[in-house]
């Protein structure tokens, strides 16, 4: 396993930036672009992530998380963010993006990011249907534990159980493409 990237970053030091763009670029956009269908928009929140990711880079221990988990619950968080800016900027009855509607947005599309947005619909689809919806009403709609909660009818530690293992599925999930390839040239999944 390559050492982490993070504390350079945190450093400042030259080459990292790329370094880490080119490790973790994947894996924040796939994340992104479930939940945000617009590619300026996606583009902006991936902007907004890295930003973050700059900003948090010392607060990183690899004794609590790896290093890939920590970048995504920053990008998870980011999303949210931007999710419920927009939700209450448009109010309650605003359309939010799911699941489905990557299908309607991948269309028409460069062909790379229907790959990508067909390719996170499969990976959303692969989780149980408590799971799967949770993890949708969360990252998709950006709602808190709590709202999913009374949404459901579910205890809130059941609520948080599911997320939790939704979104490590995912995460195995979402490295086990890039993880092949990245073998092979020697970089980190």
């Amino acid at each position: 396993m390559p050492a982490p990237i993070l504390p350079r970053v945190a450093a400042s030091e030259p080459g990292a930036a790329e370094e880490f763009l080119a490790r973790y670029g994947g894996l924040v956009w796939s994340l992104v672009r479930l939940a945000i269908r617009n590619a300026a928009d996606a583009e902006e929140a991936v902007q907004d992530v890295f930003v973050e990711v700059w900003r948090q880079a010392g607060r990183f221990d690899s004794a609590i998380a790896p290093e890939a988990t920590f970048v995504a619950m920053i990008a998870r968080r980011r999303i949210i963010d931007r999710l419920r800016h927009e939700r209450r900027r448009r109010g309650r009855d605003a359309v939010v993006v799911g699941p489905d509607t990557l299908v309607a947005a991948s269309r028409g599309c460069p062909v790379e990011l229907a790959d990508e947005a067909a390719s996170a619909r499969q990976r959303l689809a692969s989780l149980k249907p408590d799971e799967r919806r949770f993890v949708e009403w969360s990252v998709c709609e950006g709602l808190s534990h709590a709202e999913i909660a009374a949404r459901s009818g579910q205890p809130l530690g059941t609520v948080k159980s599911h997320i939790q293992r939704g979104l490590k599925r995912l995460r195995e999930l979402l490295g086990a493409v890039p993880a092949a390839a990245e073998t092979q040239s020697g970089g980190v999944p």
